[in-house]
């Protein structure tokens, strides 16, 4: 007869398949009550008087030890690790480190009777073995959204008012409030008699604050720009204000930024997280309404400058994805942003100077005066070097003279010009831009504007029933544009009569046709941008020639033939680089890499304008290429998430200006960085069950495609075979013989 069966009691058994999904947060994970499987095994020991609480003895000798609470051994086990492991002394583990990659954990084979003074650790088995992909995709959702989440109030004030770029050797918090909101500047000023320890500066921005002059004027006292609240109970019976949180891109851009933000939104889609993507278009509809445009970032000194635009794209993927169950309510939020997105349209993007009248193409071409305050303090020290010693003055005093206008260099000031315009494109730096970028009409930027139209007119049409009437007052740009219909300063008014989706078609099919004329090349097949100055195209070779097919402007043959003869120009074993080594030229101490060798975005664009035009094995196979570099990164250097990636070399330890963010992080990563958290749960969204197994197996891309090559050769001769007429013949005589 078998033994009866005996466990401690008040255990609690499951079967092995409800414990809960491996990929929970740690907290839910192992949170809750404690629960046991019945493949455990329990000591029986102490039903003979044996208890393993109690400290073992040695005739009557009790062996005792200091107690040791469950911090002070966790600070020693990291201690005696990173001695061990951490070769290097930068807090990470990683291939880099010459440590053998070994620690010893103990079991539970004696019964209980090699005990620690500690609490008891549980270290699931399943979680041990979870493969890369599930746990950087996990780590993404669970954990490195919510480090990289802030809030613009009294709550979250003391994080996001930190500024790494702040140069200026004053660090006092301060805080920017647009004019026409004196609710949410009495808020702030509570706030900073509620905390004098923050020591916070409350200022009032004038209507018009978007002065090139004015905003250099904030450059000794820059700030944080204030951003959409909403009123909530204040838990007293009253009402008071409260920040709508929204995602930082990490490391030292602790600030809402713009084309970060739409990529950071497409990640929150993928992991479920609607309501934050929708906050962050609230943000975008609150700066439009109060700053002019969407700001580069949510600093002062960005008060002149906005980014690529994609509001209209980040509204309508996320409609799509609001809750049906009030339709009027999601109707009238996507209302809000179209229109918003009609005023920057046409204040910002197709207004001078970004609009060049003459071709039709707008450029990237901000206000502005001075150096720009946010860059690293040596950054321009080559080009100001040689105006310094014309003057006969050291740099510093060089800059502060430059600055306040006492000495004028117009050479200087066209070569701002362009370094601004770089920074206003989102592509700062790359030798593609540098000198002549506030004269391009880029490829990327006409895309994206041909898209603006596209969605505004489809919004128009299907969702609010063909005419749309707009509630804030402006001047509408003429259309088409000509120089003589620019010239004219009489302009129709938003608010004089209702927009339709006709005219926002006609604008697309006008602008499809502007991008043909000057911009696609058909004898190189590809886009190019075009100097509106030297009235010629500049034929440095660009990725984002591939933003057509995401926006949807090029035609079925264009399209084959950018896939077919261009692709490959860009394709390298990490993906898609932004621009090819003959158009960049060579790399040397004199001419360093610029950052933008290495961008993400391009990566996520590509993918989804590939497949939109029924490339899905090209966007596959790019996507797992990218996959692939990030996930080997992980692994390797204890588990890091960079800004970017040198795609040619698989390594995130790329030499460029401002290095590389999101890096530098002691023991674990918990935030990694904004669009490279989104690039990976996109891209996780175009592999198959295969190549996600793959991935996670770090299976090189040649060794991973060139399998499935081989596959497909086999089989095509397979049913070569099967077909040929001889061998049909054949085996017809074998089966008859």
């Amino acid at each position: 007869m078998a033994p009866s069966l005996t466990h401690p009691s008040g255990v609690t058994f499951v079967d092995d398949g409800e414990h809960g999904s491996v990929h929970l947060e740690a907290a839910v994970y192992y949170g809750g009550g404690e629960t046991f499987t019945r493949s455990r095994t329990y000591s029986h020991s102490h039903i003979h008087g044996y208890n393993p609480k109690r400290a073992p003895a040695f005739q009557e000798d009790v062996i005792t030890r200091t107690r040791r609470m469950s911090h002070d051994e966790k600070s020693r086990t990291i201690r005696v690790v990173l001695e061990q492991e951490d070769t290097d002394g930068d807090f990470q583990i990683s291939i880099t480190d010459a440590g053998p990659k070994l620690v010893p954990l103990g079991t539970a084979t004696s019964n209980g009777f090699k005990t620690f003074d500690i609490r008891r650790i549980v270290l699931d088995e399943a979680r041990l073995t979870e493969n890369p992909v599930d746990r950087l995709s996990r780590m993404i959702r669970h954990s490195f959204w919510h480090s990289l989440t802030r809030r613009i109030d009294g709550d979250g004030l003391e994080i996001i008012t930190a500024d790494p770029k702040n140069r200026t050797g004053r660090v006092q918090p301060r805080i920017y409030v647009p004019h026409g909101e004196p609710a949410m500047a009495e808020y702030y000023r509570k706030v900073a008699r509620d905390k004098p320890h923050m020591n916070l500066d409350v200022q009032v921005l004038p209507e018009k604050n978007d002065d090139p002059y004015f905003v250099k004027s904030l450059n000794p006292k820059p700030g944080l720009l204030a951003l959409a609240m909403e009123e909530v109970d204040d838990g007293k019976g009253g009402r008071t204000l409260k920040g709508i949180p929204f995602i930082v891109p990490g490391a030292r851009f602790n600030e809402l930024y713009n084309w970060d933000s739409y990529f950071i939104s497409l990640g929150l889609l993928v992991d479920g997280q609607v309501q934050m993507a929708k906050n962050m278009v609230e943000h975008f509809i609150f700066e439009i309404k109060y700053y002019g445009k969407i700001l580069n970032g949510s600093r002062s000194y960005y008060l002149c400058r906005t980014q690529p635009p994609f509001l209209t794209d980040m509204a309508l993927q996320i409609y799509n994805q609001l809750d049906r169950s009030d339709v009027e309510a999601n109707r009238q939020w996507l209302k809000r942003a179209i229109q918003a997105a009609i005023k920057e349209y046409h204040t910002i993007w197709v207004a001078e100077p970004r609009m060049d009248p003459k071709t039709g193409l707008s450029r990237y071409r901000p206000d502005g005066v001075g150096i720009p305050p946010e860059t690293e303090a040596t950054h321009f020290t080559h080009i100001l070097e040689p105006y310094a010693a014309k003057h006969g003055i050291s740099v510093l005093e060089f800059s502060e003279k430059y600055n306040n206008g006492v000495l004028k260099e117009p050479g200087l000031d066209e070569y701002f010009l362009h370094d601004r315009s770089v920074r206003e494109s989102g592509h700062d730096t790359t030798y593609r831009f540098e000198k002549r970028c506030a004269n391009l009409g880029t490829i990327d930027l006409q895309a994206l504007l041909y898209k603006y139209e596209v969605d505004i007119a489809t919004a128009i049409s299907e969702v609010f029933d063909d005419e749309l009437m707009l509630e804030e007052d402006f001047p509408l740009t003429p259309f088409p544009p000509t120089p003589e219909s620019y010239a004219n300063p009489h302009r129709e008014r938003s608010t004089s009569r209702p927009q339709t989706s006709d005219e926002w078609f006609e604008r697309a099919e006008w602008r499809r046709e502007v991008i043909d004329k000057y911009l696609w090349n058909e004898s190189k097949n590809l886009y190019f941008d075009y100097d509106t100055v030297q009235e010629k195209q500049s034929l440095y070779e660009s990725v984002t020639a591939f933003w057509a097919l995401w926006a949807g402007c090029a035609s079925d043959e264009q399209c084959w033939k950018l896939v077919s003869q261009s692709l490959k120009k860009f394709e390298v074993l990490g993906g898609l680089v932004s621009g090819t080594e003959e158009s960049r030229g060579k790399v040397s101490l004199d001419r360093p890499n610029r950052q933008w060798d290495y961008p993400p975005p391009h990566q996520i664009m590509a993918w989804v304008g590939l497949e939109r035009y029924g490339y899905l094995e090209e966007a596959q196979r790019l996507s797992y290429r990218w996959l692939y570099m990030m996930t080997t990164a992980f692994v390797d250097f204890n588990g890091v998430v960079p800004e970017k990636f040198d795609a040619v070399k698989l390594s995130h330890l790329v030499e460029a200006e401002y290095g590389n963010q999101g890096i530098d992080f002691k023991m674990v990563p918990r935030e990694g960085f904004g669009w490279m958290n989104a690039a990976y749960q996109v891209g996780l969204s175009f592999m198959t069950t295969h190549m996600r197994r793959a991935v996670a197996a770090c299976t090189s891309p040649e060794v991973f495609f060139g399998r499935a090559a081989r596959a497909e050769i086999a089989v095509a001769q397979a049913t070569a075979a099967s077909t040929d007429p001889l061998d049909l013949a054949m085996e017809a005589l074998s089966l008859a013989a």
